[in-house]
């Protein structure tokens, strides 16, 4: 028997969800929380095989709920299910240890098959999210500067030396070489002239 905690602010979903799922063999909801913080305390309380997380919700975010479980316990497989599929909500989700993420327009038989998937271990992504992914994986995000090192860049843009943008920026001529330095890294470059050719060409400049 598979048990399911389901998260979510809305008691009505809540209630068409635990039909739903409690209809299936082998499935079986053993409770129920409105927010975040509600569903860490009732999963370390039940330690179910899968929950099922809403992403926005009063009271405790849902990519901020599924860090906290997978921290707290194991074996518990956290998928979440939203309404949402921005870029933003998808990424963080995945990057914080989700097993699926699925919308609330999948059909009793996509939810309940992909619990049981979720249960043997595998990642269950709704079609348009796995799209995305792609897409992120293929047109990564350009890396990200600080404020600080991006300011140093600028500086070096305009053909400042190392010593004349430490006494620009009131900083020691070894701190500007640590903040390109960094930023070579982030921008995976050896030299000045690429750093700022590959921070403009990726908008951070």
């Amino acid at each position: 028997m598979i048990r399911i905690v389901l998260v979510d602010d809305h008691p009505v979903v809540r209630m068409g969800l635990r039909g739903m799922l409690d209809a299936e063999p082998g499935l079986t909801v053993v409770g129920e929380a409105s927010s975040g913080v509600e569903g860490v305390a009732l999963v370390l309380a039940e330690r179910p095989d899968i929950v099922l997380m809403d992403l926005r919700m009063p009271g405790g975010d849902g990519v901020e709920a599924i860090g906290r479980i997978l921290a707290a316990t194991t074996g518990v497989r956290v998928m979440v299910l939203t309404t949402y599929e921005s870029d933003r909500d998808i990424l963080r989700a995945i990057e914080a240890g989700a097993a699926g993420y699925l919308l609330k327009d999948a059909s009793p038989k996509e939810l309940a098959d992909a619990v049981r998937a979720a249960a043997r271990g595998e990642t269950v992504l709704a079609p348009s999210v796995a799209s995305t992914l792609v897409r992120q994986v293929r047109s990564p995000a350009p890396p990200a500067l600080s404020a600080r090192e991006a300011e140093v860049l600028r500086l070096v843009a305009a053909g400042l030396t190392n010593a004349e943008i430490g006494k620009r920026l009131f900083i020691s001529e070894a701190t500007v070489k640590t903040h390109l330095l960094r930023a070579f890294n982030k921008l995976d470059v050896a030299d000045r002239t690429a750093a700022v050719t590959t921070a403009m060409r990726h908008g951070l400049l």
